[in-house]
């Protein structure tokens, strides 16, 4: 996924992110839609959890830290609960989407789109702007290389997770 922000024209940082969050759901979407005809794609759905959980890590490890001061605590606060949530229930799907029962599949995909749904819009009216206004430029240029092309250690789990 990390394929399609990068192009020609830099994006802000700010559009960077909400274009992963729109990747992301647009996968999730797209298994769901699968379901619709019994079918579980096991592969889309792995391509966009993968996705969400990279996406999460450049938040927590990278975007997080520099702006969490001042006013930002406490939705960063706010931010850091939510993940541990999604990331919940993105391993609830993921166990799910080995099982035959396609309701149930579906009600913990719709689930985790609700929460992503919630979450993404506090973040982008909230947080992301605070990337483009308060990261100095190496944070911001090492926050766009990962973007681009960072890869996510094996194992990592969001602090909230647990």
């Amino acid at each position: 996924m990390s394929e399609e922000i990068s192009s020609e024209v830099p994006l802000s940082l700010s559009a960077a992110l909400e274009l992963e969050h729109r990747l992301v759901d647009d996968g999730l979407a797209g298994f769901l839609a699968e379901l619709d005809g019994g079918r579980v794609d096991a592969d889309g759905l792995n391509a966009a959890l993968d996705a969400l959980r990279r996406h999460i890590f450049a938040e927590e490890r990278i975007l997080f830290p520099p702006i969490r001061h001042g006013g930002m605590a406490m939705p960063i606060t706010v931010m850091m609960s939510e993940h541990g949530e999604i990331w919940r229930a993105m391993d609830a799907l993921a166990e799910l989407a080995g099982a035959v029962d396609i309701a149930r599949i579906r009600a913990a995909g719709q689930n985790l789109l609700g929460l992503l749904a919630s979450h993404n819009d506090k973040e982008e009216q909230v947080i992301y702007p605070a990337a483009d206004r308060e990261l100095d430029p190496e944070q911001s240029a090492e926050l766009a290389d990962f973007l681009e092309t960072g890869l996510m250690p094996d194992c990592w789990e969001c602090r909230e997770a647990g």
